[in-house]
This record gives C-alpha cells, sequence and structure tokens, in this order.
C-alpha cells in the first residue's frame, strides 16, 4: 500500500473518531448524563466492530482452518 494512501485512510479514521466523540459529547451534554455516559459511546462502536469480525470468521468458509484436513 502506498504511504499516501495508508496516511489518508489514517487522518480520515483519527478525523472520523474525533467527530464521533464530539458530536456524542454535545448529545450527552444536552441531555444531562453524568461523565460515564460519554465512555458509552466509544465502547458501542468498538463493541460493533468487534462484533462484527466475530460474524465475518464464523461465516466465512474460507476461515475454516480444520475443514480440509484428513482424520
Amino acid at each position: 500500500m502506498p504511504l499516501d494512501k495508508f496516511v489518508l485512510i489514517i487522518v480520515c479514521v483519527m478525523v472520523a473518531a474525533g467527530v464521533t466523540v464530539w458530536l456524542g459529547a454535545l448529545l450527552f451534554a444536552s441531555l444531562e448524563v453524568p461523565g460515564v455516559g460519554i465512555v458509552l459511546i466509544p465502547a458501542a462502536l468498538i463493541g460493533y466492530v468487534v462484533w462484527r469480525v466475530i460474524a465475518e470468521r464464523v461465516g466465512n468458509a474460507q476461515e475454516d482452518h480444520y475443514d480440509g484436513m484428513d482424520n
């Protein structure tokens, strides 16, 4: 992967994460949720990514390493 493409991806991810946290902070401030509530948005996003990775690995036939083994 070219370096400029890699840097662009990293910058886009960092900006998206910052905007997400900023919007979450605005939302929780408007709802007067305690400070612990602001941790829920990043935790929910990480949980969703983990869920998608697990679902992809369980449902993908190419990831089944034991399927072609002889007994």
